[in-house]
């Protein structure tokens, strides 16, 4: 049976996003996978924006499986990143751009097959929130709402809520050397009523917890996990903050 993604308004959860191509290294997945005994994450979700091998998704899958009893989420950058041994989907607008590819375009193509295999799927507008120039800029082909603009990310967050989204994610983007500010998290928790996701530049624990005190419902830990999968321990005591709460 397929575990389900429970997200609420008030949860402190946090979610470790695996680049498929970087599990490739059977090496540095098995320590990710050892790692992850002795954490307190909520989910895995597995994606990226450029995936070389999509194909190999699904045993990827497999072997997560093997080690871990957490939810897996597709967390997709394309629709041909899309397996029937997840558990879920989130299924991401992009609202913060314009390219139709990604507001609706993408999901046309990918909903049969979601459909098929009996995914619980899981909407979601993402909004890239950012100066620099990331992955998820290049290859969605969208502009990011700068930092600054905090007015036109609440309009965005807002609108994709009225639009019936289940959840607002905000992300600085692969690799990002900032993660959308603790402001606009805790402007945006006090004007929504669905849950806030929050990732990208996330390097530290103190960072989870800013992010949790200020209204992040799952906090997104990825590209620091791909540098060093030590820090996996080290975010542990953000974690059991965030289940006592």
């Amino acid at each position: 049976m397929k575990k389900i993604l429970n997200l609420n308004k008030g949860d402190r959860k946090t979610a470790l996003l695996i680049d498929p191509d970087w599990a490739s290294d059977k090496e540095w997945l098995m320590e990710i996978l050892e790692e992850l005994k002795y954490t307190h994450f909520d989910i895995i979700l597995l994606g990226g924006s450029l995936v070389s091998d999509p194909i190999a998704i699904s045993d990827l899958i497999l072997e997560i499986k093997r080690h871990s009893n957490l939810p897996i989420y597709l967390f997709p950058g394309h629709a041909i990143q899309v397996s029937k041994e997840a558990d879920g989907i989130l299924f991401i607008s992009l609202i913060s751009g314009r390219n139709p590819e990604f507001l609706i375009g993408q999901h046309v193509v990918s909903a049969p097959l979601i459909k098929s295999y009996g995914l619980n799927v899981f909407p979601v507008g993402y909004m890239i929130i950012g100066d620099s120039k990331t992955s998820a800029h290049y290859m969605s082909q969208t502009q990011a709402i700068p930092f600054a603009k905090t007015d036109i990310a609440i309009a965005t967050a807002i609108a994709g809520e009225m639009l019936g989204l289940k959840a607002i994610y905000l992300d600085g983007g692969s690799g990002a050397d900032r993660s959308p500010s603790n402001d606009l998290i805790n402007k945006l928790s006090g004007k929504l009523n669905v849950p806030i996701i929050v990732g990208g530049g996330i390097q530290n624990k103190k960072q989870v917890e800013e992010a949790f005190d200020n209204g992040a419902n799952l906090v997104v830990i990825g590209s620091a996990i791909e540098r060093d999968p030590n820090l996996l321990l080290k975010f542990r005591t953000a974690f059991e903050r965030s289940t006592n709460n």
